[in-house]
């Protein structure tokens, strides 16, 4: 490598290209060169259509990377239920605290009442979204998706749907820890969705800036966050050389063990 090209290199290192969306790029050692997207899965209007500097991006893709092909139509929760009812699930507190915030939100216990715990908590964490004025239509995995489908461009499952469903339905006691961690902390996920949210609208956190509040307990992190990051660094390290745009959940780009870091 020629002096010139170390010292750009140098001082990319110093000062990484800084984006007008939570995002950052990273080149592997077997040439894949990545474009890591912080994504949301619900979005709100304002976040349409996608920045042009990020469908420039796409147009120079030769693949884009998602967590899950979210643009078919199956639901795959379907055949989940669970036979005991939630009042034998759960204990007089957590039922009493599952009651309280299914009113707030307007969700209805005879709903949910035979539905796995991890799911119950999913179907909280969606109603909130949407009461904080966000859509599927308008998450950024989605929107990315139908830019891929409309310019053929292949796309590239980290793990995909079926898995995602596997590891939740491998939670300990029905997934009880993700609705106990959903329950206590429903204030605190609710501002960390309008931090993610001011990510895209307004402009991303700079390194070492800011710190996001934990709605995880550890060991649901370890499962949830570190080992599924662990996982997609050696998926993304399998690919061919090119250049793809990555979209993971914004919160693996960022925190402890976050995928970045993994990958550098």
């Amino acid at each position: 490598m020629g002096l010139f090209n170390r010292i750009k290199s140098s001082f990319r290192a110093l000062f990484p290209r800084r984006y007008a969306w939570p995002g950052m790029d990273i080149s592997l050692p077997g040439g894949q060169h990545l474009h890591l997207v912080g994504s949301i899965h619900m979005g709100t209007q304002d976040m349409s259509p996608l920045p042009p500097g990020l469908l420039t991006l796409m147009k120079q893709a030769d693949a884009l990377v998602v967590e899950a092909d979210i643009s078919g139509h199956e639901s795959p929760f379907a055949g989940l239920e669970s036979d005991v009812p939630l009042a034998e699930r759960l204990n007089e507190a957590q039922l009493a605290e599952l009651t309280r915030v299914a009113d707030e939100t307007g969700v209805s216990l005879s709903m949910i009442d035979t539905l796995p715990l991890w799911q119950i908590a999913m179907v909280l964490q969606a109603t909130q979204a949407q009461r904080l004025g966000l859509r599927g239509d308008y998450g950024i995995d989605y929107q990315l998706l139908n830019v891929a489908r409309a310019r053929s461009l292949p796309v590239i499952e980290l793990e995909g749907a079926d898995s995602q469903i596997a590891l939740l339905r491998q939670l300990p006691d029905d997934g009880k820890l993700l609705l106990d961690d959903t329950l206590t902390h429903w204030h605190t996920n609710a501002r960390l969705l309008q931090t993610m949210i001011g990510w895209w609208l307004d402009a991303p956190p700079t390194d070492g800036k800011f710190s996001l509040p934990s709605t995880f307990s550890a060991s649901l992190y370890d499962v949830l966050m570190n080992a599924r990051n662990q996982a997609w660094r050696e998926t993304l390290h399998d690919l061919p050389a090119g250049r793809y745009v990555v979209a993971v959940g914004a919160l693996h780009l960022y925190g402890e063990g976050n995928l970045p870091s993994l990958l550098k």
